[in-house]
């Protein structure tokens, strides 16, 4: 199979679909694999690295979609990409499309298979694809707090893990999924005073074993949530709901209760966010203000660190990927967990909670594949 590898061109978006080792894992299985030029870049990666793993480097985007059988990327393609795919071709990415209504419209026009590493699941049930950045995003999410807790970026002023004698900052984390966990590792580390919100009894039980009192665990309900986030400095916003729209749990009028100069970080912005507040925002312009509380809302937060994120998602995306370039669609159709990933087929929404939050018809493939 031809597999093509384009730059990626979302704003500061410094990852790249393959590494130069995955290319010759690619290509030791027999398939050839084309690199767009300065695709690499990012990394610290030349085009004679790639060349010297046995990939075909081309000079454009243009040439990449049309010579390619299967596209390998890492955020979800632009209006420009979206507009190259055809029919019979597969897309593996990052797509998000539940609060992204014109990128879906783009994908179903386009006649493209698209397979979503967010939903591809694990024999575990888990989310293999989606893990390794929600780990980096959750350990993220804390740097990126205790940079707008400053006073400078409009923050409280506030050290995150206080000195002896002053309080540390307080930390609200909803939802105890991967992003939650790190966030709370990595806010505990430093010293804050960490509370944890999540839903599930089971869930609750295994983080308290796994931090051992260090942090706070408590059953989320509204009157919960109420009472942590306006006594929180920081919120960390960790719901997944596979595929959907994110639940919001913090309304525009809680923020009015909320400490002046606390910060809120969306890390659930990719599939729409979990506050009211929430909008998209860049690592360029990464944060605003309402109500006094700041909000940080980057959707790509793990392309600030590409070395470390684009090596750990082809750590978990190759297997998948080398079964699509090995079979092409029929490995869709014989793999369960590459079949929870398709979201688009021929035109089709084939994957429930996508349609459902778009207000579009779903297809189940067995449908659509007829």
């Amino acid at each position: 199979m031809k597999i093509g590898v384009p730059k990626e061109i979302k704003t500061h978006e410094y990852r790249v679909g393959l590494t130069p080792g995955a290319v010759r894992e690619y290509v030791a299985a027999g398939h050839s694999v084309l690199v767009e030029t300065n695709a690499g870049t990012g990394i610290g990666t030349t085009d004679d690295q790639y060349r010297k793993a046995g990939a075909t480097i081309l000079d454009s985007a243009h040439e990449i979609f049309a010579s390619s059988e299967m596209i390998i990327k890492v955020k979800e393609p632009q209006s420009s990409e979206w507009a190259q795919l055809r029919e019979n071709q597969i897309l593996f990415t990052y797509l998000h499309l539940a609060p992204d209504p014109e990128q879906a419209k783009g994908l179903l026009k386009s006649g493209c298979t698209a397979i979503a590493y967010e939903t591809v699941t694990d024999a575990h049930g888990g989310l293999p694809l989606l893990a390794p950045m929600s780990e980096v995003a959750g350990r993220l999410a804390i740097e990126a707090a205790g940079s707008a807790l400053k006073r400078y970026a409009g923050g409280r002023g506030l050290l995150i893990g206080g000195v002896p004698g002053v309080q540390p900052a307080r930390i609200v984390v909803i939802g105890g999924g991967v992003v939650g966990t790190h966030a709370a590792r990595m806010a505990a580390g430093l010293g804050a005073e960490v509370t944890i919100l999540e839903r599930s009894i089971p869930r609750l039980r295994e983080l308290d074993e796994l931090f051992e009192g260090r942090v706070r665990t408590r059953f989320s309900t509204i009157d919960a949530v109420e009472e942590e986030v306006f006594a929180a400095d920081v919120v960390v916003g960790a719901v997944l709901v596979p595929g959907a729209s994110a639940p919001k749990l913090v309304s525009r009028g809680m923020l009015s209760s909320m400490r002046k100069g606390s910060v809120i970080v969306d890390v659930a912005i990719d599939q729409g966010g979990c506050f009211e507040t929430s909008r998209p925002t860049t690592h360029a312009d990464p944060t605003y203000e309402i109500d006094g509380v700041i909000h940080y809302c980057v959707a790509n937060m793990p392309g600030a660190v590409p070395l470390t994120s684009s090596q750990a998602l082809n750590n978990a995306t190759l297997p998948f990927g080398l079964a699509l370039a090995n079979k092409g669609f029929a490995a869709v159709l014989e793999n369960p967990h590459l079949r929870a990933g398709l979201n688009v087929y021929r035109g089709r929404l084939t994957y429930r909670a996508v349609a459902e939050s778009l207000g579009l018809p779903f297809s189940p493939i067995e449908q659509a594949a007829a």
